[in-house]
């Protein structure tokens, strides 16, 4: 048997290590072969697709690779660890270090070709289902179709065999074989009891709950201010929980007799505080990358929902047309022929009014000012409630949906300051309604129609017409917002095609954030079951030791259980509550409620992670049991 034999034969009889190792490589390489995909296609050579997607796309794949250098070179790190027992048989029966180190080159480098080679294979079976669920989320107007990536095959190759051949190089040089009895002992050696810092726990109890509180409290653009320190204060505090308050509330657990003597917990924490103490740093980097990914994408996902639902409240009609002032009747009729003949060009049918809006000088300001009629005509078209003021009354209407603007609310300027009439009277505001019947965001009031008449003259008038579609589809809306946009830009507005614009735009920065989130959770994943699988040998020499003194199955699937939940789960848990403080200090940046789709997203991330957790901890068992026999 040659070396270089050796070496493959030495892969194939550390499977079970090098296959999360093999899989997660090839995932990491499948996604950046999709972004090559994307960014080699001919549509986008073309240059008729955005280009901010192409140029998101391209740091996108930038930010995979070199975040795949440091997993990919963690991973290594994990399986040298794990084989300290074999590289000192090795050196007992004559082997050199020069050979160990090249053992290590060559199983690195056939372990990074293979990857190289499956994960450009699983990316050309999926990349016409990639690529159509890119041309909807993208939200462009050319097909992707599916064409033979030769140049995208190339780059990753290339880019790939590089990537593992100096990582391959780094860690065989890097390798220390120490001496042999340390290396034969492997992970027999005796850790001692994890000891943890009392002042150190309680800090970092200080640090989360204050950095907690600093987030949830400060609102507006404090927020922004507070972000920094914020993030510095929770991570360091995170780092002390895993190291010292984990270990140190085990400890007291341990100590509670009622609690420790109880079934089988005595089996569960007498190793557990050596668990948390080993995997502190690993539990602490899969919490914080897990929160990146929660936080960027959910931060993606609100932003976009703030702006197009932000967007659909204020405006409740499907066109609508304002000039803005300086526009005469002869240019407002003209604009208005323009617009219905579009409108009945796309088939659409509609329910149309217009109106002449007047502003009024109420105290120091100039305010827009409605007769209740005209008010009521606009209401009646998308159903909503009708005002009816007395003769002595005005009703002060807002959007509380309408983007915040700098200073009070509209309700807070004009609900205390009244109306002066010509004849000397003065009208009182006595209500506060929250409407978008009128496109006007920065409030107004509405009069009974007899009183409208002693305003006087006004200081500014303008023009608003509105239509409400009764029987379109999204594509017609879309085109025909589309003409308008091209014929009287500035002045026509359309919510369906604005609200297309903005997805197309902020489509590509999701989709880029959705994959770039996805490859540092599934990386997560991978780290924590590299972790599980490092002790894989010393726990089935516990439960066959365990199982002779009377352990059933059913108690060691318990406690099996629960170990690997307490691995998985630790991480995520930590994360997922980083991530929903991190969500709602989002809301109150802007004042905008994200329950749901905090909830959608971080809920998504739990859902797979427990998937992911029923999955190993089959196959984990699966192999216990198969030891115990």
């Amino acid at each position: 048997m040659t070396f270089r034999q050796f070496a493959f034969n030495n892969v194939l009889r550390n499977k079970r290590l090098y296959i999360a190792y093999f899989l997660s490589s090839m995932f990491t390489v499948m996604v950046f072969f999709t972004f090559a995909i994307f960014s080699f296609h001919p549509t986008f050579s073309e240059g008729a697709i955005n280009e901010n997607a192409l140029f998101g796309m391209t740091v996108a794949g930038g930010i995979i690779y070199v975040f795949s250098f440091f997993f990919i070179l963690y991973s290594m790190s994990s399986f040298l660890q794990s084989r300290k027992k074999e590289f000192g048989l090795l050196i007992m029966l004559g082997a050199s270090d020069k050979q160990i180190r090249l053992m290590v080159f060559l199983e690195n480098i056939l372990i990074g070709f293979a990857a190289t080679i499956g994960g450009i294979g699983m990316g050309l079976l999926f990349a016409k289902a990639i690529l159509l669920i890119a041309e909807n989320v993208l939200i462009i107007e050319e097909s992707l179709h599916f064409y033979i990536p030769t140049l995208a095959i190339v780059v990753t190759f290339i880019s790939f065999f590089i990537l593992f051949f100096f990582i391959s190089i780094f860690v065989s040089f890097i390798l220390r074989t120490k001496k042999l009895v340390d290396l034969l002992k492997g992970d027999k050696q005796s850790k001692g009891e994890p000891k943890a810092s009392i002042l150190l726990s309680i800090l970092a109890a200080l640090l989360l709950i204050g950095g907690y509180s600093t987030a949830l409290y400060v609102e507006g653009i404090a927020v922004m201010f507070a972000m920094v320190p914020v993030i510095i204060v929770v991570t360091l505090g995170t780092y002390l929980f895993f190291t010292q308050l984990s270990v140190f509330v085990i400890r007291l657990l341990k100590r509670n007799k009622s609690v420790f003597w109880r079934k089988t917990n005595m089996l569960l924490f007498s190793d557990l505080s050596f668990r948390m103490k080993d995997n502190a740093r690993t539990f602490f980097m899969v919490a914080i990358i897990s929160t990146v990914a929660f936080s960027a994408i959910g931060t993606l996902y609100g932003f976009q929902s703030y702006l197009t639902k932000g967007i659909k409240d204020v405006n409740p009609y499907t066109f609508s047309y304002s000039p803005f002032g300086g526009a005469n009747n002869e240019e407002v009729e003209r604009d208005i022929e323009v617009m219905n003949r579009i409108i009945k060009e796309e088939k659409i049918e509609t329910k149309m009014e217009t109106l002449l809006l007047q502003k009024f000088q109420v105290g120091e300001m100039e305010v827009l000012v409605a007769k209740a009629s005209d008010y009521n005509r606009f209401a009646a078209l998308i159903n909503r409630e009708k005002l009816h003021p007395k003769e002595n009354e005005a009703f002060v209407v807002e959007q509380s949906d309408a983007i915040v603007m700098d200073g009070p609310k509209a309700s807070e300027r004009l609900l205390g300051t009244n109306i002066s009439l010509i004849n000397g009277q003065e009208i009182s505001p006595s209500r506060v309604v929250e409407s978008a019947v009128l496109t006007e965001i920065n409030g107004y009031y509405v009069v009974h129609d007899n009183v409208y008449d002693q305003l006087g003259t006004p200081v500014y008038t303008d023009w608003s017409a509105v239509w409400v579609a009764q029987n379109a589809n999204t594509d017609q809306l879309i085109e025909t917002g589309r003409k308008l946009e091209e014929e009287l830009q500035y002045k026509a507005f359309s919510v369906d095609y604005t609200l297309f614009d903005i997805n197309k735009a902020f489509g590509p920065i999701l989709f880029i954030g959705l994959f770039i989130g996805i490859v540092f959770f599934v990386s997560a994943g991978s780290f924590l079951y590299f972790r599980l699988f490092s002790d894989f040998d010393e726990e089935k020499r516990k439960f066959r030791a365990i199982s002779k003194i009377g352990l059933t199955e059913s108690e060691l699937k318990k406690v099996v259980n629960r170990q690997i939940a307490l691995l998985f789960f630790s991480p995520i848990v930590v994360a997922l509550i980083h991530g929903a403080v991190a969500l709602t200090a989002l809301s109150n940046l802007f004042n905008y409620n994200l329950t749901v789709e905090a909830s959608l997203v971080l809920g998504s991330f739990a859902i797979i992670q427990i998937a992911y957790f029923l999955i190993v901890r089959y196959f984990y068992i699966k192999q216990i049991k198969n030891a115990l026999r």
